[in-house]
């Protein structure tokens, strides 16, 4: 019988000449990067750049209204509720990439809300406090401001959450509600944070008082380990063009840009809705009330992200079941949590999509 051998495969050939013009290259890149970053300016990577103006403070909440851009055609007055733990100024991060702006040239009049960054004298502001005061409050302001009686409530993230619940408590002053990358039912297992959650005890946490925002922070960096390496290995190669270095700090600013949780109110998130998912079973509560969703009859838009590693899809689009709404959609959008707003590719996407949603439902 014939005796047959296999090759061993063949080796790459180390290139020295390649090996030494790839360090010259990234040494280039290097040399250029440090010359760029001593010549940025605050300027140069300022965020929140759209024009607006404080019309409203109660504690350390703060509620702008933008200036419009073009005349305003869709008269319902959005009003913005981000969430707690992050800034809103992702929404209008940068000139070009700017959710909020592409809105006011669609003709909006958007409202937004700084929830600022709380203290340790704050620890015991609750929910409750969120939802029926500040919140309410802020309501009250855009609907007596505007002279309507209803308005757009436009919630992202957590503060999509908060504005589910509002609007469930007081649907006769909301005309519209828009979701954005928003949890609802937290037993979905298809995100890390998801899973993890499931397994916290908030007491002795909420115990010692506030939950910095670098803890919040570094959770959700750990989410994704790997994914912090290849960004800078991705800054490390754009370092010689000054423009895209100026992005990636505008991102990298608002990513480490956390306000604290107050401890009573982290304590509530924590255990109705991720230990007990509380809202999707109608058994949530807030000042002795029932959050019931079929209370929420308006024209409900509900967005999430297909890839959205914070918010996995299945936490959000059980939401379109659970409403009383008849008018109600589901859109998916690509791309992840943050980068629903900041991608190039959802600038043109998003901000036409739900103006033109809320257009065919604005008062003429």
């Amino acid at each position: 019988m014939e005796q047959t051998t296999e090759k061993a495969p063949a080796q790459p050939k180390f290139d020295m000449m390649q090996m030494m013009n790839d360090l010259t290259g990234m040494s280039m890149k290097v040399m250029k990067g440090y010359q760029n970053l001593a010549t940025l300016t605050p300027e140069d990577v300022a965020v929140g750049m759209t024009p607006r103006e404080l019309v409203f403070q109660t504690d350390k909440i703060k509620l702008y209204r933008y200036k419009s851009l073009s005349k305003i055609s869709c008269k319902t007055p959005i009003l913005i509720s981000y969430a707690l733990v992050n800034k809103e100024y992702l929404l209008d991060l940068q000139p070009d990439r700017s959710y909020v702006k592409n809105l006011l040239e669609k003709g909006h009049d958007i409202y937004i809300i700084d929830w600022g960054y709380p203290s340790r004298a704050d620890r015991y502001r609750a929910m409750e406090d969120y939802v029926d005061g500040y919140l309410n409050d802020c309501v009250d302001y855009v609907r007596k401001s505007s002279g309507f009686d209803k308005i757009t409530l436009m919630g992202v993230c957590q503060g999509g959450t908060l504005s589910i619940i509002y609007t469930a408590l007081y649907p006769q002053k909301i005309q519209n509600l828009v979701t954005l990358i928003t949890p609802v039912d937290f037993s979905s297992n298809d995100a890390i944070l998801f899973s993890w959650a499931k397994y916290m005890d908030p007491n002795p946490v909420a115990d010692n008082g506030n939950i910095s925002g670098d803890v919040m922070n570094n959770g959700f960096l750990m989410v994704k380990p790997m994914q912090r390496l290849d960004k800078f290995y991705s800054f490390a190669n754009m370092m010689d063009d000054k423009t895209k270095m100026a992005n990636f700090l505008r991102m990298e600013q608002w990513i480490f840009d956390s306000p604290a949780q107050t401890a009573e109110c982290y304590r509530k998130f924590i255990t109705d809705m991720y230990l007990n998912n509380s809202l999707v079973k109608n058994e949530f509560q807030i000042a002795g009330r029932t959050v019931n969703l079929k209370n929420i009859t308006m024209p409900v838009l509900t967005i999430y992200a297909k890839h959205d590693h914070i918010v996995p899809p299945a936490a959000t689009k059980p939401f379109n079941d659970l409403i009383g709404s008849k008018d109600k959609e589901l859109f998916e959008f690509p791309g992840g949590h943050a980068g629903v707003f900041v991608s190039g590719q959802t600038q043109k996407l998003l901000a036409p999509a739900v103006s033109k949603w809320l257009h065919e439902r604005s008062e003429k």
